[in-house]
């Protein structure tokens, strides 16, 4: 048997009685190391002065990242499906951490390029495969309540900027005199924790077993609204029905408003109020990473009670019109403009939570993780366009003579006309019609997170032996799965590393959010 095998799906299935909330803290591990991608912007000061570039050369890298992150998740969302959470989980860490290493070697050389190439396009990679591992898993585990389950994985994510940002405004600050010359091993330093804590949560992450459901819990006889799905779709029909695009202009809208202020954020407020020291821009950028994080799990729990389609003309409807308030009275005061932006994060952090819960209710669960994959190509295109719209408009601003808020008041109004297009675009999603859904006999011989149903006999077979072997593991792996380190002490190490990581966070972001309003 391999050295590798460790990572194989079968030897990652749970007992029958395994307790679903150690699982948790695997997502969030994982969710929270990638989620430094949103404290990019604490970075972006040192690395204009390193190489000399402007706002928008810089910003590029982030949109790579997060380009990538859209096309790796579509395209690598079936393989995620079929080798498993682990495996991807694995993966996503050494990507993620190689990024940074390249990146490194880009300051190093002063070649942006490599910048690009390693913090944009490796790490990138890790950021998409990272982000749907353990979305797809929560939802397995929490078919009850499936909203709750995607905001809890989802929450990492926004989340890992509370964290990273006070570490990387730290880390500049202690390892050299000047921040651009502290940039390498800020790289280095971060790449080592974020890829151990990964690895971690890839270590103890677990799917259900075949039989399991959560106690007391039976599937409900009718659908709580006319859009959830009775039956399954497949990926391969999803991306053909006008639900998926109706969605996907949805997302694409709901992201680039809120992306273009998470890239700039740092930067932002201090050309808004002059004076504004670095070390307190960051603790905006931590304020904002809390709102993204508590909009991701409070937002998409709430979605349960109200409805994915409510709760998404909440985000679009009421988002567009703080954007306006934000462009127009913003500069007013300090406390209007961290107020009118949390806003708007915790919007678009919920939007991102929801999305895999507005997918199943559409599409069924059988392939939701791949459909899901192949929507966040909207995310791609949002990363692109919504710091370039920043980005750009305060270049052209600049360049014209103006400066302070002045650089941003157009594109905010841009990010207003872009939510109410995504408004329109939810108004008009309609339930998934019938033909497109899988017959029963297909769906029933098919596991609930493999690939297409088979339709014939040799593949049905094949579907049983393969759910035999998932069902039947080795008694070793039944030791392991029942009493074993990985799977009960581990995640327990882990909810003390995550809650504390988060707690320090939190204490360092209102410590310096107080001196925003001082």
């Amino acid at each position: 048997m391999s050295i590798l095998s460790v990572l194989d799906k079968s030897r990652a299935v749970a007992p029958r009685d395994f307790n679903r909330w150690l699982i948790p803290p695997a997502a969030l591990a994982v969710h929270l190391s990638i989620g430094e991608v949103y404290a990019f912007s604490v970075f972006k000061t040192a690395l204009v002065d390193r190489f000399d570039a402007s706002l928008t050369q810089i910003g590029i890298v982030f949109s790579i990242a997060i380009g990538m992150l859209g096309l790796s998740a579509a395209f690598g969302g079936t393989w995620v499906e079929r080798v498993g959470p682990r495996k991807a989980m694995v993966l996503a860490a050494l990507c993620w951490g190689l990024g940074f290493a390249v990146g490194s070697v880009g300051v190093a050389t002063n070649q942006l390029w490599l910048l690009y190439l390693g913090y944009g396009g490796i790490g990138g990679i890790g950021l998409g495969i990272g982000y749907v591992s353990p979305v797809s898993t929560l939802i397995k585990w929490f078919p009850d309540r499936p909203g709750m389950a995607t905001g809890l994985a989802i929450m990492g994510f926004g989340g890992g900027a509370l964290i990273a940002s006070p570490l990387t405004d730290l880390f500049l600050e202690s390892f050299a005199a000047d921040p651009v010359n502290a940039i390498i091993p800020t790289f280095l330093t971060i790449a080592a924790i974020d890829v151990v804590v990964m690895l971690a949560g890839a270590a103890t992450i677990r799917t259900p077993h075949p039989d399991w459901r959560p106690k007391g819990w039976t599937p409900p006889e009718k659908p709580r609204s006319a859009l959830i799905c009775q039956g399954n779709v497949t990926a391969q029909n999803a991306i053909r029905t006008p639900q998926f695009w109706l969605l996907w202009v949805v997302l694409f809208c709901n992201i680039t408003a809120g992306i273009g202020i998470l890239e700039q954020a740092a930067p932002m407020v201090q050309d808004f109020f002059p004076g504004t020291a670095a070390a307190v821009a960051a603790g905006f950028v931590g304020v904002l990473s809390l709102c993204n994080m508590g909009g991701r799990f409070g937002w998409s729990t709430f979605s349960d009670v109200v409805g994915r389609k409510r709760i998404y003309m909440m985000y679009l409807g009421v988002g567009a019109v703080v954007y306006v308030l934000l462009s127009q009275v913003g500069t007013s005061s300090i406390v209007l403009f961290v107020l009118f932006a949390a806003i708007i994060i915790s919007f678009y952090g919920g939007g991102f939570a929801a999305i895999p819960a507005y997918l199943k209710d559409m599409f069924g669960g059988m392939q939701v993780s791949a459909i899901h994959g192949r929507l966040l190509t909207a995310w791609s295109a949002a990363g692109i366009a919504g710091p370039l719209i920043v980005n750009s408009i305060a270049d052209h601003q600049k360049a014209a003579g103006r400066e302070g808020a002045d650089l941003y008041a157009m594109s905010m109004l841009v990010m207003a006309g872009l939510l109410c297009v995504g408004f329109v675009a939810n108004l008009l999603v309609r339930p998934v019609a019938q033909r497109w859904h899988e017959p029963v006999a297909a769906v029933a011989t098919t596991p609930a997170d493999a690939g297409p149903a088979p339709r014939t006999g040799a593949h049905a077979a094949t579907g049983r032996l393969r759910r035999s072997r998932v069902a039947a593991p080795t008694s070793a792996e039944q030791l392991l799965a029942r009493g074993g380190t990985l799977s009960t002490v581990l995640p327990r190490v882990l909810w003390v590393v995550v809650v504390g990581g988060l707690a320090y966070g939190l204490v360092t972001t209102v410590i310096k959010a107080v001196a925003l309003f001082t």
